[in-house]
């Protein structure tokens, strides 16, 4: 057989897991699964490695967050395969993730797994290099800048401060199953500790009422940053108390921070005139 299978579908997963069809292909060279930050959206943010690694890709295993202008950093004959992940609604399961994964490099390509933010924060990756390992593939991560780092830094309000935040805690707003997240409600609910929670729209309101019944102030600076870092960024700086308003105002990813350094997201200003921020 010569030249290389078209993108799989769902249903060809189990063949890639296996090879080609009719029993494995030898490649010429071994295959390797690159785990790769692609940043929080802005191409700019993408650090030098991980356009270097996207530059070499046979194929692309891309989050649904990645955009058109990252996604063309790859070559043009490069596989671009979605396996999008929205609230409820996944294109694959994460167990077909990891075998399609695994198929891809012993078929002898260099697979760029291309997840938003960075691949160790919430995504996954740390299950993916897992099952890289336990079938012998070669496996390396790239890290990326996490969207709290580009929220942070696009509303000028430090995640740590001297007087203000000594410490940051990142925090997801769901478990797996959808389950209430098993979290340390009074050491998050301290004072002068910042408090970052990823894929916490739905849950904005359960997780402010938590962190004021362990005995945080309703009146706690807080910020809603939407789509972090794209030109469509959005910005609510409000309270800890009206935290699920702020969350329910706009549809997309976003970040809720928490603590008292985000007072400074107040006297910020708008990095560019496109930029719609709010108070709440």
């Amino acid at each position: 057989m010569s030249g290389r299978k078209a993108a799989p579908r769902r249903r060809d997963l189990i063949v890639v897991e296996g090879g080609a069809p009719g029993g494995p292909r030898p490649p010429q060279t071994p295959g390797k699964v690159w785990l790769t930050g692609a940043g929080p959206g802005d191409p700019d943010l993408m650090t030098v490695r991980a356009v270097r690694v996207l530059s070499r890709a046979d194929v692309v295993v891309h989050d649904g967050l990645v955009s058109e202008s990252i996604l063309d950093l790859a070559p043009a004959a490069a596989r671009r395969i979605s396996v999008a992940k929205r609230k409820s609604r996944h294109t694959y399961a994460q167990e077909e993730i990891n075998r399609l994964l695994v198929g891809l490099a012993r078929e002898g390509l260099i697979v760029v797994r291309l997840k938003g933010g960075d691949p160790f924060i919430f995504g996954r990756g740390g299950e993916e290099l897992e099952a890289c390992r336990a079938a012998g593939i070669d496996c390396e991560v790239v890290p990326g800048i996490t969207a709290a780092l580009a929220a942070s830094a696009s509303a000028g309000a430090p995640l740590t401060h001297r007087e203000s935040a000594q410490a940051v805690t990142f925090v997801t707003g769901h478990a797996a199953g959808e389950v209430e997240p098993d979290l340390d409600w009074p050491a998050l609910a301290r004072a002068n500790h910042t408090v970052v929670i990823y894929m916490g729209v739905s849950t904005a309101g359960r997780i402010a009422a938590r962190l004021i019944a362990a005995g945080r102030a309703p009146s706690t600076p807080a910020l809603v940053v939407f789509r972090a870092s794209r030109p469509d960024e959005r910005r609510i700086p409000t309270r800890l108390g009206d935290l699920a308003e702020a969350a329910a105002s706009d549809t997309g990813p976003a970040l809720l921070v928490v603590g008292e350094a985000m007072s400074a997201a107040l006297a910020s200003l708008a990095p560019n005139p496109g930029l719609r921020e709010e108070r709440a």
